[in-house]
């Protein structure tokens, strides 16, 4: 589904880059292969993986010569000057672009599946939802594998027509998407599933008992039952828009009690993490959580030691 000049006019004010730079590839109706194409003949060499991982806020434009690149990009996708320029965050250490360890591998890997997916679904960059309130809860099983998740979600249309929600979730090394489960619980049923073994991740078409108007608020439920990967660590929550509460609640098997659990905040997947805080576990020493009172754009998440 291409986006609308006035999406793009929108979103190249509030940011962010990544998904400025994604509405308007789309209102311009350009695949990666012909934007390279049109700065390989301004003289500038950039990969259609670099490419796809800018759109995809999985790395950063940080070095001159990719600086250099997104200045050519306003001109070819014919935007006003600087206006992705001035999106970039000069708090992001320079060295962004680099992959720097398996997990931030694993978590670009996702995101290119997660990005195939969705396009494959016509998914807008939104899904003209805004999030008012999400409350997630985790389950760890004895063997240490992810059991499954299920949401409670809050969301408010900011457009007239909206039906439905994409679901994504990325399983632990080892996980077989075609095995996992998508439960509807409340409010919604489940439309079409896709995934992608390589990856480890799956999204899920949830449909609305009704159609939203721009400015309705919506509440629904959904899960996923797992069990299919290896010993978990973390989870992690991704967001691209700023918004409103998320709670986390991870609770753990008797039988399999991490030693140490910490809260974790990360402005990309390409940066140290922050905000490292220990949580205490509870509930009969089996839960831990944390919340959000006002999302960011980013990365949150619980990390724990199994020894």
């Amino acid at each position: 589904m291409r986006h609308t000049e006035g999406e793009l006019a929108q979103v190249l004010h509030t940011g962010p880059f990544h998904l400025a730079l994604r509405t308007a590839i789309s209102v311009r109706g350009l695949p990666l292969q012909r934007v390279q194409h049109h700065l390989a003949h301004r003289g500038i060499k950039v990969g259609v993986t670099s490419l796809s991982y800018w759109q995809q806020g999985v790395r950063r434009p940080r070095r001159a010569e990719s600086l250099r690149a997104v200045k050519a990009l306003e001109e070819v996708l014919a935007l006003p000057g600087n206006s992705l320029l001035r999106l970039l965050d000069s708090g992001v250490p320079a060295d962004a672009e680099r992959p720097a360890a398996r997990s931030y591998r694993a978590l670009l890997e996702a995101s290119g599946a997660v990005e195939r997916l969705l396009a494959s679904m016509e998914s807008p960059a939104d899904g003209g939802l805004h999030t008012v309130g999400h409350q997630e809860r985790v389950r760890i099983a004895a063997g240490r594998e992810m059991a499954g998740r299920a949401s409670q979600h809050v969301v408010r249309a900011h457009r007239d027509g909206v039906d439905r929600y994409l679901a994504v979730y990325r399983g632990d090394p080892g996980c077989d998407p075609s095995a996992i489960e998508v439960r509807a619980l409340e409010n919604c049923r489940t439309g079409r599933v896709r995934w992608d073994h390589e990856a480890g991740v799956l999204v899920a078409e949830l449909l609305f008992d009704t159609r939203l108007r721009a400015g309705d608020t919506y509440l629904f439920g959904y899960g996923f039952e797992d069990g299919t990967g290896g010993p978990c660590g973390e989870y992690v929550r991704g967001f691209s828009f700023g918004g409103g509460q998320y709670v986390l609640q991870v609770r753990f098997d008797e039988a399999a009690l991490p030693v140490r659990c910490r809260r974790f905040v990360q402005v990309s997947a390409g940066v140290p993490r922050g905000a490292r805080t220990d949580l205490t576990l509870t509930g009969r020493h089996r839960t831990v959580h944390l919340v959000e009172q006002g999302v960011r754009p980013g990365l949150v998440g619980i990390d724990w030691d199994w020894e």
